[in-house]
């Protein structure tokens, strides 16, 4: 059993959810953000609901890439026995189409969404590496399964490379310790689509969130949440021909 896990972008949505389910499966917890006001609330919360537990907090920008490796490495330090498993999932979802004048937009996601998350992954499996055993899971999205237009050009295009650098280190530690899990939420609310007009599809944070944590202490290596309707719909958008997608999203 995992039990101490360290999730970046805690302060809200997903991670602060993510937070409250493992508290209930008894976790020690690792909480990170920027905004540290939210995470002494959600800290709190889950003592006083759970007062067994061990739950740190730890302000970070993870486009901070020297306080990444930093903060993991004390984190590691301060947890009676070491972190156990990493959840990346900080992130934004900024963007605009290319070639509009966002350029800012569209480099910031970049830069937290990929560039952060390649920080944070190489902090982890340093840690990892040095005892031969962990879990690391990278927070993907239905949205990387294939090229999507207009404001979630760019996102999407952080998600696909998440997955990609999720499965080259599958290949690179099959059969081994370390183990690395690809998570592709589909609708899911939280603050980071709140702004996007209401689906069919979404299902509420809790929800969403229980089937991700499922996915995750099975320590798959790839998994589309929730199952139902993400696993035939990401298979349909695989092989969609371009006019049959657009309709589709």
């Amino acid at each position: 059993m995992r039990r101490n896990i360290l999730i970046t972008g805690a302060s809200s949505g997903l991670g602060a959810e993510m937070a409250r389910q493992f508290a209930a499966k008894g976790r020690n917890l690792a909480l990170t953000a920027r905004r540290e006001d939210r995470l002494t609330e959600l800290r709190d919360a889950l003592l006083a609901e759970h007062p067994g537990l061990t739950v740190l907090t730890h302000r970070l920008d993870v486009t901070d890439h020297t306080a990444v490796f930093e903060t993991f490495r004390a984190i590691d330090a301060e947890l009676p026995g070491g972190i156990d498993r990493v959840i990346v999932n900080a992130g934004i979802g900024k963007g605009a189409p290319l070639g509009t004048g966002r350029f800012d937009a569209n480099l910031q996601t970049a830069q937290t969404n990929f560039v952060a998350a390649l920080a944070q992954a190489e902090a982890a499996m340093e840690l990892f590496r040095s005892r031969n055993a962990g879990h690391l899971v990278m927070v993907s999205s239905v949205a990387g399964v294939r090229g999507l237009p207009k404001t979630v050009t760019t996102y999407a295009a952080t998600k696909a490379a998440i997955a990609s650098l999720a499965e080259g280190l599958q290949l690179e530690l099959l059969g081994k310790p370390i183990t690395v899990s690809a998570i592709h939420p589909g609708y899911i609310h939280s603050e980071l689509n709140e702004h996007v007009a209401r689906t069919p599809l979404i299902v509420g944070t809790e929800v969403g969130v229980r089937a991700m944590v499922a996915a995750i202490e099975a320590e798959k290596r790839k998994a589309y949440v929730p199952a139902w309707p993400w696993v035939p719909l990401a298979g349909l958008m695989k092989v969609a021909p371009l006019p049959l997608l657009k309709r589709l999203i």
